[in-house]
């Protein structure tokens, strides 16, 4: 590694509300390095992270590229200046194809008309030299998460990115994608290129990183080579405490079906089969796209179009609507907390009670009892250690994984039935998942049935006492004691690479109910 590529001293961030992100930052990233940034949500990586690329701009410091200070300007500037970013949302057009998101806004001419053979070769060069297997043609919604970053990585590489920031780059692929993932940043740091690596995972930074920078609430930790750092170290150092790593876990105790699914299908899923019991985590892993999200909406309420029977908390769910599955003794934390976990514009103590405003316990006769509905708020607040001002704080202006911590304990607050947790700790840091986790553990041993819908999987591993695999829009594996089960064989399973017959699930099954 050589000199210094990007450089901060004390950067400072307060927004207009008072709110502060950053408060004297320092960073130094070296030319040709693979570099890790961790931290709580809400700690102050994302607003670093949009001023180096121009998206925020810092209340003081400084900023150094190449040594020379710098003030970038936008997003245009940061990529002039050879800053790409692969934020975790990807940002492509899903009715284009490859190609064409990757080319989008500097397309090659020809006259006047856009040079689509120039362009689709262009893309093959660099698929080539950083080895991406993907194919230029082929529209983006049609292709796998894993596909999609690698068009997004590609997409920065072509515009000249030197340094590349990757927000959370292994969030919903599989350990064969990671590792795929992982040989092709080696590629790109051999051939000088420089990586800032934003993750929660931290035996995935322990593995690929050179440094290692922690950021605890706004303020730098400190840097650490990664060989000098335990895990233990670092998630001490992220959350200011020592992190439950792994769990120990009471023998499972079933007591009785909460959830029901025969033979479920829609235009999307296949048949699909299986039962919850009260006291157990069933898990349903998979890769993101292959039939998860309808089976959720179909047993959540949100679609009636399907065949098959699903009988949720003891009630057929075409008999009953959204309300009414609720106050039979559903829970649901959806995967979309900002969409359809919140209301955003809301308060987080307006958040809370919106599954239980019409309780009887929240009011003084015919009017809500504030003093009642504040020291719930309260309690919430400090059970799942949600960073906020006062419970009168819009829940907008929170990170997102705090506003997962909101949504988890609202949901697990009304003590529930069954419980569907759909990708609870995505985008979350280690210390919000082990309090998520331990919170599902403790629901577990009173007896609520849990339905755990996730892509992570070591969470689905760690967690389910028995687990279906979901490929294609049915059931790939059922795994009746996931403890055995490496999370190479899962990502087989997941990836499609290996597939239980009929006649195994359905013996596997028989034998677990």
């Amino acid at each position: 590694m050589s000199g210094s590529i990007l450089r901060l001293e004390k950067i400072t961030k307060v927004y207009d509300n008072g709110v502060l992100a950053n408060q004297n930052i320092d960073l130094d990233i070296r030319e040709g390095e693979i570099h890790a940034i961790v931290g709580e949500n809400g700690a102050g990586k994302s607003t670093l992270m949009k001023i180096i690329f121009g998206l925020e701009q810092p209340s003081s410091g400084a900023i150094f590229v190449r040594e020379e200070k710098t003030t970038v300007r936008d997003v245009y500037h940061a990529i002039s200046l050879g800053i790409g970013m692969v934020h975790q949302h990807f940002m492509l057009v899903p009715s284009f194809t490859v190609t064409q998101n990757i080319v989008l806004g500097m397309e090659p001419k020809r006259g006047l008309a856009v040079d689509y053979q120039a362009a689709e070769r262009q893309v093959r060069t660099f698929a080539k030299k950083y080895k991406f297997q993907i194919n230029p043609n082929d529209k983006v919604e049609s292709i796998s998460v894993g596909m999609k970053q690698k068009v997004e990585i590609i997409k920065a590489l072509i515009r000249g990115a030197k340094l590349l920031i990757l927000d959370e780059p292994t969030a919903v692929l599989t350990p064969q994608e990671t590792e795929e993932l992982f040989e092709q940043l080696k590629i790109l740091k051999a051939d000088g290129h420089t990586i800032i690596f934003i993750s929660h995972k931290l035996k995935e930074v322990q593995a690929i990183c050179d440094r290692v920078t922690v950021i605890r609430r706004g303020k730098s930790m400190g840097v650490f080579p990664m060989e000098e750092v335990t895990l233990q170290k670092l998630s001490n150092l992220m959350v200011g405490r020592d992190v439950t790593l792994s769990y120990e876990k009471e023998p499972a105790k079933a007591q009785g079906t909460t959830l029901k699914v025969k033979n479920l299908s829609t235009d999307v899923l296949k048949d699909v089969s299986f039962t919850v019991q009260r006291g157990i985590i069933f898990g349903v892993a998979g890769v993101e796209g292959n039939g998860q999200v309808e089976l959720v909406r179909a047993l959540s309420g949100g679609i009636r179009d399907f065949s098959g029977e699903v009988e949720v908390c003891g009630c057929p769910i075409g008999q009953i609507d959204i309300a009414g599955l609720r106050r039979n003794g559903l829970s649901y934390i959806p995967e979309d907390r900002m969409h359809m976990g919140c209301a955003l514009e809301s308060s987080v103590q307006d958040n809370y009670i919106s599954n239980r405003y019409r309780e009887k316990e929240l009011y003084r006769g015919p009017l809500m009892d504030y003093k009642k509905i504040k020291a719930l708020s309260d309690s919430l607040i400090a059970e799942y250690q949600v960073l906020c001002k006062t419970g009168e704080q819009e829940i907008g202006h929170l990170s997102g994984g705090n506003i997962q911590k909101v949504v988890v304990g609202r949901e697990c607050s009304v003590d529930p039935t069954l419980l569907i947790a759909e990708q609870p700790t995505r985008g979350v840091d280690l210390g919000a998942a082990e309090i998520i986790h331990k919170k599902m553990l403790e629901m577990r041993g009173r007896g609520i049935g849990i339905l755990l819908i996730s892509a992570d999987i070591s969470e689905a591993l760690e967690l389910s006492d028995m687990l279906i695999v979901m490929f294609e829009g049915e059931i790939a594996a059922f795994i009746e004691n996931p403890s055995a089960l490496t999370e190479e064989e899962l990502g087989e399973y997941m990836l499609g690479v290996k597939k239980q017959t009929r006649e195994e699930i359905g013996g596997a099954y028989r034998e677990s109910v």
